[in-house]
């Protein structure tokens, strides 16, 4: 069975807040943090995992995706902290995202 994450981004500034869905979050994180891919995350240096959701079923997680990027800051900021209190970076736990 594949996975697909649904992830919430920030930087150190916690502002603003990028939301993406992905079927490898290991490859996109890297993307992300090495400014790969050009617009969004990478204008406003968005490399910092603070949230993450997975699932086996892409139409959930596209739907949960849409869901989430209309949602406003403060509720996307304690939807984070509700798993991660001190919004630490997940970023570099790659072995957390195979699979």
């Amino acid at each position: 069975m594949k996975t697909f994450y649904v992830y919430m981004l920030t930087n150190s500034k916690l502002k603003p807040i990028y939301i993406g869905m992905t079927n490898n979050l290991e490859r996109r994180l890297y993307e992300h943090k090495n400014k790969l891919v050009k617009g969004f995350t990478s204008k406003y240096h968005l490399d910092r995992l603070i949230y993450w959701e997975s699932s086996e079923d892409v139409i959930s997680t596209i739907e949960r995706e849409k869901q989430l990027k209309n949602w406003k800051y403060n509720w996307k900021i304690n939807l984070a902290k509700e798993n991660n209190p001190m919004l630490k970076n997940f970023s570099n736990l790659s072995k957390l995202f195979r699979s």
